[in-house]
């Protein structure tokens, strides 16, 4: 399936939204396409790498936990000033992301997450919920 790639520039801030197919292909192009987004955005470094780890945890997540065949995943990014948001919407409301202060045996995902954004959540949707990450763009990241 061929990503639907729309960016669209409001007043208030550029927005990018993209479906992909539920599969690990599409994950890996949702962080791919998601980079390139926050380039042309002027987002870099410390900041960007962070937005894009972002998008790649909650793109695996909802190839893993919310793939309903037949039904795409979406991802929205949108930039305002000091932050950018990221939104990954699935179609399986009844699989929800809940924070825990360690690992399951899934991994990291959601602990990396909570350690790159500022603040995270899950919101409904008509079918389906939205897992969202306000990713901060200035400084407060480690760099090795």
């Amino acid at each position: 399936m061929k990503p639907e790639i729309s960016p669209r520039r409001s007043e208030y801030a550029p927005e990018f939204t993209l479906r992909l197919s539920p599969t690990p292909r599409g994950a890996r192009l949702a962080r791919l396409l998601a980079a390139h987004q926050l380039r042309d955005w002027g987002v870099t470094g410390a900041a960007a790498e962070a937005a894009e780890l972002v998008v790649a945890e909650l793109a695996n997540n909802a190839v893993r936990h919310g793939r309903v065949p037949g039904r795409d995943f979406e991802l929205r990014m949108a930039c305002a000033g000091d932050h950018v948001t990221v939104e990954l919407s699935d179609a399986r409301a009844e699989r929800r992301p809940l924070p825990t202060p360690e690992p399951d045996e899934g991994g990291y995902g959601l602990l990396l997450v909570a350690a790159l954004a500022t603040t995270w959540g899950v919101k409904d949707r008509q079918v389906g919920k939205t897992v969202w990450a306000t990713v901060p763009l200035a400084g407060g990241y480690p760099r090795q």
